[in-house]
């Protein structure tokens, strides 16, 4: 058993070290475009990889994105891990998942391998993860775009752009007054914060088994949770016309995602508890873009 453990925990690690390689590497290509004045291309991503096999040690440039991205991934699964533990839920550490695409991440997620029995159990887990993410992403969204820069031509054919979430476009007006979101450079700090603002708005999703799918469900029935979430595939459906992996995060959401464990707990949440919904309805409309990436 004591050896079970081990490997497991060895697991985590494995996968934690192969994510911040991964998202080094793609680290690696916005500083070499933040730094040459050129919106990101798929080409410099290559270029990125081409830089990690070669061993060429300018790929650990990509480190000002990466470790600011990680940290803000792993404060999301620590709030709902260290509230499991609070709680005698028991839940396993992060598992972080690398990828090859942008970001060299598709997020990170811990398993709860234990029913959770009241309703303020499960608001508490489910909340805990999007606030922690986003208190520790502020001070990196803050920093990066004091470190961007406004540009007079960005764009480029090839280039990938990103949507501008409410929450950038204010710190950016503050920071460059009158200049639009095309014109200005992102840093790689900004972009990871920008990276973790878009994680945190695919969480808060109330459907299924996302995080705000724990809090709408919490907060109301059963009954209530499945037509919120029902609502919410068919806004994806809509947007997916503008950009079409809308679908796809729906289609797995309709398929895999939209039914939730019962809880029988017929007591209401507290008014404290409440004034939290609110607090996860504004870091959601803070942080989601209807087309997060686009190319030219």
């Amino acid at each position: 058993m004591r050896s079970l453990v081990f490997q497991s925990k060895w697991l985590h690690v494995f996968l934690f070290l192969c994510t911040l390689i991964t998202s080094t590497t793609f680290g690696a290509a916005l500083y070499q475009s933040f730094h040459s004045n050129q919106s990101l291309t798929l080409e410099l991503v290559e270029d990125g990889y081409a830089q990690l096999f070669r061993l060429d040690r300018t790929v650990w440039s990509g480190l000002w994105f990466s470790i600011p991205l990680l940290s803000i991934l792993l404060a999301h699964e620590l709030g709902h891990y260290l509230e499991c533990r609070r709680r005698q839920v028991d839940a396993s550490l992060p598992y972080f998942l690398p990828s090859p695409s942008l970001f060299g991440t598709f997020g990170a997620f811990i398993r709860i391998r234990s029913p959770i029995y009241t309703r303020e159990g499960l608001f508490d887990i489910g909340i805990k993860g999007p606030i922690a993410g986003f208190l520790v992403l502020l001070p990196f969204l803050l920093w990066g775009i004091c470190l961007s820069k406004a540009a007079p031509h960005v764009t480029s054919q090839d280039s990938v752009l990103f949507g501008t979430p409410l929450l950038f476009r204010i710190a950016e007006l503050v920071r460059f007054p009158g200049v639009p979101a095309g014109r200005i450079l992102l840093h790689p700090i900004a972009m990871a914060s920008w990276a973790g603002l878009f994680a945190t708005a695919l969480n808060l999703l109330p459907i299924g088994q996302l995080d705000g799918g724990h809090i709408i469900y919490a907060l109301g029935s059963e009954e209530w949770h499945k037509r919120v979430g029902v609502a919410f595939l068919l806004m994806l459906a809509v947007a997916g016309f503008f950009y079409w992996p809308w679908w796809f995060w729906g289609g797995a959401m309709f398929f895999l995602g939209r039914r939730h464990p019962l809880i029988y707990d017929a007591a209401p949440l507290s008014h404290e508890r409440k004034w939290l919904c609110w607090a996860a309805l504004a870091i959601f409309l803070l942080s989601v873009t209807v087309v997060p990436v686009r190319s030219l």
